[in-house]
């Protein structure tokens, strides 16, 4: 087991590049500007679901189903 496995087990006691870091190495990271590209919402159908992604004035995500 690796420090970055460990530090995984127990995120309190990653820093934020870290946690980047790990994010990389666990899952597939999508660049929220290629994702948006240039609007400000996102449909996502996840099985019979249908998700809006929306990209609020103050740069946050909301996530509605």
């Amino acid at each position: 087991m690796n420090a970055l496995t460990l530090r995984r087990d127990n995120p309190a006691a990653m820093n934020r590049a870290q946690a980047k870091l790990a994010i990389r190495h666990t899952a597939q990271a999508l660049d929220s500007g290629v994702l948006f590209a240039g609007s400000g919402e996102v449909v996502i159908a996840h099985g019979e679901e249908i998700y809006r992604l929306r990209l609020t004035r103050q740069n946050k995500l909301i996530l509605t189903k």
